[in-house]
């Protein structure tokens, strides 16, 4: 049994050092524009959710629809060239960073200060830890599932892998279900179980959560085709100046994507 578990104790930090070092040829890969961009488009998105832009009977919007598409036009476009494994690190990454971003605001929401009122600043810079919560577990999960989607669909596109249908498909298809995941998981934690408890009352409906899971899908998904050029032509000028060999030729020698 000793022996079992030292064998296990091993096993568990090579892993650990393996992924460390993929981690670290990973971020010297990715050109840094793409990686800045999307935790930028992470943090904007977190604080964005605390506003809701409209409420009717039918539908709810969050502010965070305005910036989202670019969070995961930035993982399609590292999905398409590193792979999976590679844009979830990197959406953890973001993650993290963003969580460290909402730890600072909120000391510095705390902080007395006798230059003015920062009542408004405050509230906006000390957000609801739940919103926080929601926005985490949601972007985790549905960026999990567009990255590995979106790399299942580029596999019927063998004969040309690089070309641009293959791209706009993956792309498109794995945004929308991602999207709508995202959505659909951080308004059902953030204004149906945690807003009405810690808000007054104030709530979503299942059905104002799906409504604006679908809707902002899809108005997402129109910001994306409006965008993926851009995407497309970052990704062929990767390829043609052999963007991130490093990591590239390491995974190469029998990593799984």
């Amino acid at each position: 049994m000793f022996k079992q578990n030292k064998s296990h104790n091993s096993a568990i930090r090579e892993r650990i050092k393996h992924e460390h070092k993929d981690t670290r040829i990973l971020l010297r890969s990715i050109p840094s524009t793409v990686v800045s961009l999307f935790v930028v488009s992470v943090i904007c998105m977190n604080l964005l959710a605390n506003k809701t832009l409209l409420q009717t009977k039918w539908i709810a919007l969050d502010g965070g629809i305005l910036i989202s598409w670019l969070s995961f036009m930035c993982m399609d476009i590292i999905t398409k060239y590193f792979g999976p494994r590679a844009s979830t690190k990197i959406a953890i990454l973001a993650s993290a960073i963003n969580v460290l971003t909402c730890f600072i605001f909120y000391i510095a929401s705390i902080i007395p200060s006798n230059a003015g009122d920062y009542t408004v600043l405050n509230g906006i810079l000390g957000e609801t830890w739940f919103i926080l919560l929601g926005s985490t577990i949601a972007f985790l999960i549905s960026a999990y599932i567009n990255n590995f989607l979106n790399w299942s669909i580029g596999k019927a596109f063998s004969k040309n892998p690089n070309g641009k249908l293959a791209y706009v498909t993956q792309a498109y298809i794995s945004t929308f279900v991602g999207q709508f995941l995202d959505n659909l998981i951080f308004s059902v934690i953030v204004f149906v179980c945690f807003a009405p408890i810690f808000w007054d009352g104030f709530h979503w409906t299942v059905l104002q959560c799906v409504t604006c899971a679908l809707t902002g899908a899809v108005a997402e998904l129109i910001a994306e085709v409006a965008f993926s050029p851009i995407g497309y032509r970052i990704l062929t000028k990767w390829h043609r100046n052999n963007v991130g060999q490093e990591y590239l030729s390491y995974i190469s020698k029998g990593e799984l994507q």
